[in-house]
Order: structure tokens, then C-alpha cells, then sequence
């Protein structure tokens, strides 16, 4: 489910020999998405390089008539990710909405690879995030010389997938501002984007549609208009269900940034993996596993995500600094720092967390000491 919160294949997604840190959803599964498109007999919407139950097929895994393994890409309730997937095979738009942490991003980038074969068409949202990356820009030098003429029209994302019948991609819709926001009214309800200054418009081809992120905690940042936010279907993901399930995104994602990354191995990391994963949903619910102790909420977000990165440093560690295995020492400071973002609140948070529940929990007595040496 980082955004990356996700279970993959570890050596796929290493991309052996192509000296690239993070290849592209498309490069990483370029393998997976060839066999699923030979085995794949059903309609497919105009476009699309994939039918829709093969989209679903390609984010959730399974094997192919012929043996071939499609490795997960997403661990999370099967009819959500079947509901993101019929939304882009009509003409709604999809918004994909959850807490940070949930995957938006990781889900969106992996739906257009295997939709339109390319996830690059994208628009990082920011509160600086002009209209031009939404509708176009131009290119001054030439503008200035010969004045608008389509040579000097540099096409937005949003503009090239209209174009072209892809997916384009806007990352943290709420983030940017509103008035550039509503430039995407008229491009998703008449799917067509005037050029007032050529006096012509592009309208879009079929295939093409459009995939937002937002976060559930940015709503008040930059609230999406009504009229807006009627030409999406949304999508909510949600935390992972279980305990379990957690643990397993988490080991999967941590063994392929490690391949990725080319860490050496570290073996026996299960018992600190399931121990952060424990930590983190415990003070996201504010109560133990057991329900017996009420626990006071950090103010931070404690995701899926920030436990791979937690798991991943603390792997860095036992791997270059310690004994080749992962040990209470190599997690702790990464979740302090994942916890603790207020000194003050934060900190009392984390220290009531300490006495009150792991220094009392059987089997955790590394754990707290470690934690405790770096707390303070």
C-alpha cells in the first residue's frame, strides 16, 4: 500500500541492470505486464493495453492460464481496487483519498502503467503549482519572436494524455491552489481544453482520463470546489485491515528497497518488523492490541509507509554498522523520530508508551532499553 505501502516482487522490482534507483511501475513490471496482455482474452475499453479484470489481476497478483506469476503491487480489499478500475474505464475521472501513507500514490502510478502503458504523465501539486501545469505554457523566446502559434505552445501533462489517450496523473490535488484547481472543471466535464490564444481547443481522445491523489488531513488546505469534486468518483484507501496484513507489506516493501538499493541481506528481521508494526498501530488507535490500555495519540500520522522507512534505516544499519542482523538498537531511533515530531506533546506521548506498555510487555526488554537510550 508511499507512497509505498505496497507488496512486490523484490527482484522485479531491483530492475537488475538497469542502473536506475527507482525504475518506472512500466520498466519494473514491463515482464508481468507482457504476459498478462498474451494471456489477456477479454474486451478491452479504447486505449487501454489491458482489459479491466487484467488491471485488477496486475495490481492484486494471481497466476496466468500458462504458470506465469503476477506478483501483488497493492494488499487491500479487492472490490476497491475493481471500483478504481471500472471509474477509469468511463469517463469519470478517479480521486484516490486516505490518510498519508495508504498508497494513493503507489496505486495511481501503478493503474495508468497498466492502463495506458505509461505512468509518467504527471502533476505534483504544491501551493505553487501554476495553471500552466494543469492547461499549458509557452515557450517565451518564440513567443516573444513570432507570437502565439502551436511551435510555441508547451503542452501540460493533462495535455499531452488528452492527446494522446493516456492517464495523466495529479498528485495531491488539495495542495494546489483553488483557482488552479477549477482549471480542470471544463477538461473533465466537456474533456476538451481551449487554447483561447489560437483560437482553437484540444479535445480529448478516447482512452484518455485522469487520477488524483489527496490526503484525508489536507482537506482544509485547499477544499475541492463541489463542482469539482462531482466530476470524480472517489475512492477511499484505507490503513491496512490487520495486524498481519501490515507485517506483510511491510516485509515485502522492505525486501525490495533493500534489493533496490542493493543492501546486503539481513536475515531474521521479522520479530522487529512485527514490533514496529505493533508500535505504530497501537498509537495510531490509541489503545494496545488487547484493549486494555488507553494510549495518548502522537500528532504524526504513524503510517504503513513511515514503517518501512523505519524498518529499511534500521536494515542499513544492522548491515553496514552491526552483526548483520536486525536488532532492537538498529529500529529505535527511527521510530522516535517517526513519533516524536513534537518535542514537548510528542515526546510524553512516546515516554508513556515506554513505561506503560513495552517495558511491561514480555520479550520487549531490548526494545525499551533501546528506545529509552535514545529517548533520553
Amino acid at each position: 500500500m508511499t507512497d509505498p505501502t505496497t507488496a512486490t516482487s523484490p527482484a522485479a522490482d531491483a530492475a537488475p541492470g538497469t542502473g536506475l534507483l527507482r525504475p518506472h511501475a512500466e520498466q519494473q513490471f514491463a515482464a508481468e505486464l507482457a504476459a498478462l496482455a498474451a494471456a489477456d482474452d477479454r474486451p478491452r475499453p479504447p486505449g487501454w493495453v489491458l482489459s479491466p479484470a487484467a488491471v485488477v489481476t496486475y495490481l492484486l497478483g494471481g497466476t496466468l492460464p500458462g504458470g506465469a506469476v503476477v506478483t501483488p503491487k497493492y494488499v487491500g480489499p479487492r472490490r476497491l481496487v475493481e471500483v478504481a478500475v471500472a471509474t477509469l474505464a468511463t469517463d469519470r475521472a478517479l480521486l484516490l483519498l486516505g490518510v498519508p501513507g495508504t498508497a494513493k500514490t503507489w496505486v495511481g502510478e501503478h493503474l495508468a502503467a497498466a492502463v495506458c502503458g505509461r505512468s509518467t504523465l504527471v502533476v505534483q501539486g504544491t501551493s505553487g503549482t501554476a495553471e500552466e501545469a494543469v492547461r499549458y505554457g509557452w515557450n517565451y523566446a518564440r513567443l516573444l519572436s513570432e507570437g502565439p502559434s502551436a511551435a510555441a505552445l508547451v503542452p501540460s501533462p493533462v495535455m499531452v494524455a488528452m492527446q494522446r489517450a493516456q492517464v495523466v496523473r495529479v498528485e495531491e490535488l488539495t495542495r494546489i491552489p483553488s483557482d488552479v484547481q477549477d482549471a480542470l472543471i471544463t477538461i473533465l466535464s466537456e474533456k476538451t481544453l481551449p487554447v483561447p490564444e489560437l483560437g482553437t481547443e484540444v479535445q480529448a481522445a478516447r482512452g484518455f482520463n485522469l487520477i488524483a491523489t489527496a490526503n484525508d488531513r489536507d482537506r482544509g488546505v485547499n477544499e475541492l470546489s463541489s463542482a469539482l469534486r462531482r466530476r470524480f468518483n472517489t475512492v477511499v484507501l484505507p490503513l491496512p485491515a490487520s495486524v498481519e496484513e501490515e507485517v506483510d507489506i511491510v516485509t515485502r516493501r522492505v525486501a525490495q528497497l533493500g534489493a533496490a538499493l542493493e543492501l546486503p541481506p539481513v536475515p531474521a528481521a521479522a520479530e522487529e518488523i512485527r514490533r514496529v508494526v505493533t508500535v505504530f498501530r497501537e498509537l495510531r488507535a490509541g489503545a494496545t492490541e488487547d484493549g486494555r490500555t488507553a494510549l495518548k495519540v502522537p500528532s504524526g500520522t504513524l503510517s504503513t509507509a513511515e514503517a518501512i522507512s523505519v524498518v529499511t534505516s534500521g536494515l542499513a544499519l544492522a548491515a553496514h554498522f552491526g552483526d548483520g542482523v536486525l536488532h532492537a538498537s538498529d529500529v529505535a531511533a527511527g521510530i522516535v523520530g517517526a513519533v516524536v515530531r513534537d518535542p514537548v506533546a510528542d515526546r510524553a506521548v512516546w515516554v508513556e508508551y515506554l513505561e506503560a506498555v513495552a517495558r511491561e510487555r514480555p520479550g520487549w526488554a531490548d526494545f525499551y532499553r533501546a528506545c529509552r537510550a535514545v529517548t533520553g
